[in-house]
């Protein structure tokens, strides 16, 4: 099978398949490297373990799934197609025993009829005693690979960017979007899920410029953009956030760089989805025989890797492009003995290849493992050909997922190409290239023996299945989907989803779109657990940080929340309360009461010396340098570019010593801008900034007795709200600061956190006596949310400025702040700009993430960032950024969560729900 081009040997790669040791060349996938060592059989399928080879060159591939690596970095189910060969790669085949060439597992299929689709819900009845006996058998035959039993030791990372323009997809459609939106200012983020840009011109080289792919490339980095390879966009949420699975590891290898895969969460402004079409393959008897591949696979094998998969090929096809695969094949020296195009003459005329027209593939022959004749039906007559290659291509469909994971409106059916492209979009996104167009196709044959005809290669889901369902009283495509597993393997459908809906249109009599379709549920490849757990199990290199008071959190069993480097509690539920219950019940204690939580990770920062208050100045916004000693202020800070990244407060402790306090998930970030100030833009100034977040443990109380528990704990009246004294609680010296998130009379204790929990324990006691308890996160959630304080992460995204929430009186008027002189862009004082506001719901419970629409078929004009019930007053509220909002106040819009499946009816509203006077909180 190797073909003439894979010459250079000298820097081959060394791996094994099956145990046998192999050679490959840089670049080569793992199909690649098979087939350029004569191997075809790779894998068997799941029901019937018949013979399975490689089919495709994507991630569309249904058949060709191994198990790689070993110990805790085995895994299987990867795609053969989609695998980097690398130094030492470990790969073997699955659900076979004992062997792959001799599998017992293979009598199954003699005893096909027995098993029909759906043969499992007749089948296993009876006793309890019955199942037991059922249930191991299930158990053996269930799934392909087998998970690991080791743990696994890389690391996984997760990142978040933002961009004007995402595009999904580097072949030439993408790249050269890309390049226009880069050339037009726009901050240009590009993926592609390959490992080199354009691979499509690899397999169909341009006649002009080799070099533009790579000229391209360079001239948008050039321009700032950002490109990103062996990066596959997996999902596609609500107000135009992309997830996106960057592999910086081969599944199974080592990560050179200590992390084997990145997470993005990437919100862009506008979504350009140039992710192609993927070819479909024919349905006749035994298409699923090792030697029959898809069209454009086997041209890609050509041409990109240098492998010619067969020396004697028949062409099956129903369009023009399998015919660049045959001019591929003979110039690279295969006999071509037989062109089958389903199209009447002249299709094909002019190729110069033995074409017949009206004519498909009738079924295949091999022996041992591989293919040997194709048959087809020529003039009423069967006609064979000796061939160990079967190339087919039965269309194009283009890569619609993401599009409808986006919301998008149904598609739009094109009766020339028989397939479906992208409708009205709901949010920000359009489809481009081949993801948005295909060309006119030929007919599809009706197989004679439909039962053989395999249209779901990895699950043996044939045409008859679908006949069979449709027979038993299936109408539904997506009781379809699970009573056959149509669609359910690896590879969700991508190969097998047209031909089914095809089939069960015409069983119903109907157009293909009357037939319906399955839902696009993301993710659109499989993605591995550890990268979704991420930071939270594999830290990534950081490390992971125990609360100083962790032990006496531990003793009421809370449920805990990952936060930064940090785990806090959640809630702490009581009986058999969940989360949202304990949650409400413990807001409720601070509304009505009294409550206390831990704070400890919030970013703190001692500036002293005699120009701390002009650093301070500098690095906040509002002004801070005239508080009085034992004074406060809320204030927040600013990138330079103008728009808010942190909020907090300052307290003087001193005449020339304070304190700074900001977002936990901000601590890392203002330390480095607070360096940043102070080394590079005021390197004269006396002042010293240390960070002490970890030093002080942190405790708040907030709530009606708050006071009363204060002045217990300190033995006199407790601080004015804003003020901050210095005091003792059971001997234990500590900072109290009066200073309210919840909306209610609140204060912050600080202690040095090695001697925190005697103070924790004395406040819990008062608290307890006053019918108090301990509050979590998610109390902090409903309280702050209701009462429209902001959070970094959600409110404060990094993308808006101090008026745009509201901020912009508390300015200093003096300026000289950090971002002062990016506020007088003129950009930032245009209309149409996104500002915060407050959601109430008129029917429905408010989705938190939802986009705000206007009507159900309009663009989305903002987003809810965070979304809870009133603590005491019932009914669902939700703080948002939304287009001119502050001018919108009284508006009915829609909050709808496609992803989610629910929507709400919402008017514009203050985003202050509880006391917007601020009495509970004031003395």
């Amino acid at each position: 099978m190797s073909g003439p081009s894979r010459d250079g040997e000298a820097g081959t790669i060394r791996f094994t398949f099956e145990g046998k040791p192999l050679l490959a060349r840089p670049g080569d996938t793992l199909a690649a490297a098979l087939l350029a060592n004569g191997i075809g059989l790779v894998a068997r399928s799941f029901k019937y373990h018949r013979p399975r080879g490689i089919m495709a060159a994507g991630v569309e591939e249904p058949n060709a799934l191994v198990t790689v690596g070993t110990g805790g970095r085995t895994e299987p189910n990867t795609r053969a197609t989609d695998l980097l060969v690398y130094d030492g790669l470990v790969a073997r085949s699955q659900n076979r025993w004992p062997s792959l060439r001799l599998d017992f597992g293979a009598v199954l299929g003699l005893v096909a009829k027995a098993l029909p689709a759906g043969f499992y819900y007749k089948t296993f009845f009876g006793s309890a005693k019955r199942w037991m006996v059922y249930e191991w058998f299930i158990r053996r035959a269930a799934g392909l690979g087998e998970a690991p039993s080791h743990a696994d030791p890389d690391r996984f990372a997760q990142r978040a960017a933002f961009c004007d323009v995402l595009i999904v997809g580097a072949g030439p459609a993408g790249l050269s979007a890309a390049l226009d939106a880069a050339e037009s200012g726009e901050r240009v983020m590009l993926v592609e899920q390959d490992t080199i840009l354009a691979p499509s011109l690899r397999r169909d080289p341009p006649q002009q410029d080799p070099d533009w792919a790579d000229a391209t490339a360079k001239r948008i980095a050039a321009l700032g953009g950002r490109i990103l390879l062996r990066t596959t966009a997996t999902g596609y949420w609500d107000d135009n956030l992309v997830t996106l699975t960057q592999r910086l590891a081969e599944p199974g290898e080592e990560p050179p760089g200590g992390i084997a895969q990145r997470l993005w969460h990437v919100r862009a402004k506008r979504v350009v989805l140039a992710t192609g079409a993927l070819e479909r393959p024919l349905a006749f008897a035994h298409n699923d025989r090792p030697g029959v591949m898809l069209s454009q696979a086997v041209r890609t094998y050509v041409r990109r890797f240098g492998v010619i998969p067969g020396r004697r090929v028949v062409i099956a096809t129903n369009n023009d492009d399998a015919y660049l695969t045959a001019a591929a094949l003979r110039d690279a020296g295969a006999a071509i003995v037989a062109v089958l195009d389903t199209r009447p003459a002249p299709a094909g005329a002019e190729s110069g290849f033995a074409v017949f027209n009206n004519a498909a593939p009738l079924a295949t022959k091999g022996a041992a493992h591989h293919l040997r004749a194709v048959s087809a039906r020529i003039d009423g007559k069967i006609v064979r050909w000796q061939a160990d290659l079967l190339a087919m291509s039965g269309g194009f469909t283009p890569v619609v997922h993401l599009h409808m994971q986006a919301g998008g409106a149904a598609l739009d059916w094109d009766q020339a190409s028989q397939t479906f492209l992208p409708g009205t979009a709901r949010q920000n996104v359009s489809s481009i290239g081949a993801a948005a167009s295909a060309d006119p196709v030929g007919p599809i044959f009706a197989p004679e023996n439909p039962a053989k005809a395999f249209i779901d290669f990895q699950n043996d889901v044939s045409l008859g299945d679908v006949d069979l369902a449709w027979a038993e009283g299936y109408r539904s495509v997506e009781h379809l989907k699970r009573y056959t597993t149509l669609g359910m393997a690896t590879d969700q459908g991508k190969t097998s989803n047209m031909a089914a809906l095809g089939r069960l249109a015409e069983k119903q009599g109907v157009a293909i779109p009357e037939a319906g379709l399955t839902t696009f549920r993301p993710p659109y490849t499989p993605v591995t657990m550890g990268l979704l757990a991420g930071r939270t199990e594999r830290d990534a290199g950081a490390h992971l940080r125990r609360l100083a008071l962790y032990e006496a959190h531990l003793a009421h069993q809370p449920i805990w929340q990952p936060l930064g480097y940090w785990k806090r509690p959640r809630a702490y539920p009581q009986g058999s309360e969940g989360l949202a219950e304990a949650a409400l019940r413990e807001a409720r204690s601070v509304r009505s009461v009294v409550g206390m939580t831990d704070v400890s990770t919030l970013a703190k920062f001692e500036v002293s010396g005699p120009d701390a208050a002009a650093l301070l100045e500098l690095i906040c916004a509002t002004s801070v340098g005239k508080l009085a000693v034992g004074r406060g202020r809320y204030t927040f800070m600013l990138r330079e570019d103008g728009l808010v990244f942190d909020d907090g407060t300052v307290w003087r402790l001193a005449e020339d010593r304070y304190l700074l306090t900001s977002s936990t998930g901000g601590a890392d970030r203002m330390a480095t801008h607070i360096s940043y100030v102070r080394q590079v833009l005021r390197p004269e100034f006396r002042v010293s900034a240390v960070n002490v977040q970890e030093h002080h443990a942190g405790i708040a109380v907030a709530g009606p007795k708050a006071v009363e528990v204060v002045s217990a704990l300190i033995g006199e009246a407790a601080p004015r709200h804003m003020s901050t004294i210095a005091a003792t609680i059971v001997g234990v010296p500590v900072i109290v600061l009066a200073a309210s998130y919840s909306g209610e009379r609140a204060f912050e204790i600080y202690v040095e956190a090695d001697h925190a929990e005697p103070v924790w324990n004395a406040c819990h006691a008062e608290v307890a006596a006053r019918g108090g308890c301990l509050y979590g996160l998610e109390a902090m959630e409903l309280l702050r949310i209701e009462k429209g304080h902001l959070v970094v992460g959600g409110e404060i995204d990094g993308r808006l400025t101090p008026h745009d929430l509201g901020l912009d009186r508390m300015l200093n008027k003096a300026g000289g702040y950090v971002g002062a002189a990016g506020l007088t862009r003129p950009s930032l004082a245009l209309s149409g700009r996104k500002q915060l506001v407050g959601l109430e719901a008129i029917s429905g419970t408010i989705p938190e993430g939802a986009m705000l629409v206007a009507g159900n078929d309009s663009p989305a004009e903002g987003h809810v960032t965070a979304a809870a019930y009133r603590v005491r007053a019932g009914g669902s509220i939700a703080l948002g950024q939304l287009t001119n909002g502050f001018a919108r106040h009284g508006e009915e819009l829609i909050a709808t969560s496609p992803t989610r499946g629910q929507t709400a009816r919402v008017r514009v509203v203050a985003p202050h729900f509880y006391d917007t006077a601020g009495e509970r909180y004031r003395d």
